[in-house]
């Protein structure tokens, strides 16, 4: 895994990858979106439209050139990053790079002395990554269930 791990990087989006990324979206959404009875791609396409904001969007990107998912970090408020939009590609789950992502978003927050906001989807497999690596719920709205990272909690230490 270390070496897959070594092979990421992030890099620059365009507002003409909309599409694309849209499609990558709906890849990585579609079975936790169909689990809770909301999957709508004209729903998707608006969600993502609402949160383009390139300035502060990434492509994970593999060996320089396979775009793999994509991760939004933008501010929110004065103590505050929010996390979106990190999706990765169906096959590319559960190998770490989620967790090497979430690495750079809170090193981005330390930096920044920032907490970091997110929000997932109820009974999305999101909710057990979240947990796992310091996020505490703070709330729930209808199928979205929010979480926080605190830069000055202890697992900032990690």
């Amino acid at each position: 895994m270390g070496d897959l791990l070594s092979r990421l990087s992030l890099q620059p989006v365009e507002s003409s990858d909309f599409e694309a990324m849209l499609a990558l979206r709906v890849d990585a959404m579609r079975p936790s979106l169909e689990r809770v009875g909301r999957f709508d791609p004209a729903r998707s396409r608006e969600r993502l439209q609402a949160g383009f904001v390139v300035p502060f969007m990434h492509h994970i990107v593999l060996d320089g050139e396979l775009r793999i998912g994509f991760v939004t970090l933008k501010p929110e408020g004065a103590d505050a990053l929010r996390l979106d939009h990190l999706y990765l590609r169906t096959g590319f789950q559960g190998l770490g790079i989620g967790e090497w992502v979430l690495e750079w978003a809170k090193s981005q927050a330390r930096e920044q002395r920032m907490d970091i906001k997110l929000t997932a989807l109820v009974q999305s497999d999101a909710n057990r990554f979240y947990l796992r690596h310091g996020f505490v719920p703070e709330g729930e709205e209808g199928v979205d269930l929010h979480y926080r990272w605190r830069v000055s909690s202890p697992e900032d230490a990690c």
